[in-house]
């Protein structure tokens, strides 16, 4: 070979291993290698809970599954002396949710006296799904079909188990998988 076709061919191979790199490899990605923004507009980032299982759950207001908020509530405070940490991520991709945060604030606090994190609306389904929710398609091919869709997190923050809307937070099979992490 001469020098020019060596030099195009090292020239390919790094553009393409540059590629490949770019593309990114999300399988070592964790959940505690994202963010979100909280219901008062405050950056959540989920780094601050590296090594603590959570169950995170989307969530909206106005969906006939709401009341699972009163179980989520339940979960937390039976939790609390733990190091479990719930997270609500508010969606309106199933066109359930109010727009305002003021508006899911009141269904939260008024309704339901959540203490646990909430965040602002972001989009779990789609094109313009939040990076968590790429993530869990891409590396897991889970995507939630409906709001209130389980997912827990073990301590290295791997997705360990799912469970669909009509599986309550405080179901007996998904207490049985955190008491497992804990």
């Amino acid at each position: 070979m001469n020098i020019i076709t060596m030099k195009i061919i090292r020239i390919i191979t790094f553009l393409l291993m540059f590629f490949y790199a770019s593309i990114g490899n999300t399988k070592n990605m964790t959940i505690y290698d994202f963010s979100f923004e909280d219901i008062d507009g405050n950056e959540v980032n989920l780094e601050k809970f590296r090594g603590k299982p959570i169950l995170m759950v989307n969530t909206a207001s106005r969906c006939g599954y709401t009341p699972q908020y009163a179980n989520l509530q339940n979960l937390f405070v039976n939790f609390k002396d733990t190091d479990l940490t719930i997270l609500a991520l508010t969606s309106n991709s199933f066109n359930q949710e109010y727009s305002s945060n003021e508006d899911i604030k009141k269904i939260c606090l008024v309704n339901y006296d959540v203490g646990f994190v909430t965040s602002s609306p972001l989009n779990v389904r789609g094109a313009n799904s939040h990076e968590i929710f790429s993530w869990l398609k891409k590396d897991y091919g889970k995507t939630p079909k409906w709001n209130f869709y389980k997912y827990l997190f073990d301590r290295s923050g791997k997705l360990t188990s799912s469970w669909s809307s009509m599986t309550k937070p405080d179901h007996s099979k998904i207490l049985r998988e955190i008491n497992k992490i804990l």
